[in-house]
């Protein structure tokens, strides 16, 4: 059991997968910060100087705290409109190489007359060539 363990975690996928979860851990710590920190504040100035941190209702003894839902979801939507962008280019790149690719592994081909026209270039030069 243990080979089987250390087999599927040293196999490429898992190791990507972990590396790809701690990147994006990182990455979400970013995007909150630059949420709560440089966007919702801007937002809150264009508003009138509202904080969005401390938005609340008291209902009874509960306190719905509907502007750090607010932050939230602004932070969704910039991590979202990140990967959306960051796919779209994978997208394109691998697109291009593609392409590219394509392009190599499509040499022209000759057609028949092209054909016996190469052939007799190279009889003429052939015969050029000899005394």
């Amino acid at each position: 059991m243990w080979q089987e363990f250390k087999k599927f975690a040293v196999r490429g996928n898992v190791i990507d997968l972990a590396v790809g979860v701690i990147i994006g851990g990182a990455f979400g710590k970013i995007v909150s910060s630059l949420v709560n920190d440089i966007i919702m504040p801007l937002v809150g100035l264009i508003l009138g100087g509202i904080d969005f941190s401390g938005l609340s209702w008291k209902v009874g003894e509960a306190e719905v705290k509907y502007g750090a839902f607010l932050q939230t979801v602004v932070d969704f939507l910039v991590i979202a409109f990140s990967i959306f962008l960051f796919v779209k280019l994978l997208n394109n790149l691998h697109e291009r190489i593609k392409k590219q690719e394509e392009t190599k592994q499509t040499a022209p081909t000759m057609t028949k007359e092209q054909q016996l026209l190469t052939e007799i270039r190279d009889l003429l030069k052939q015969q050029k060539e000899t005394p």
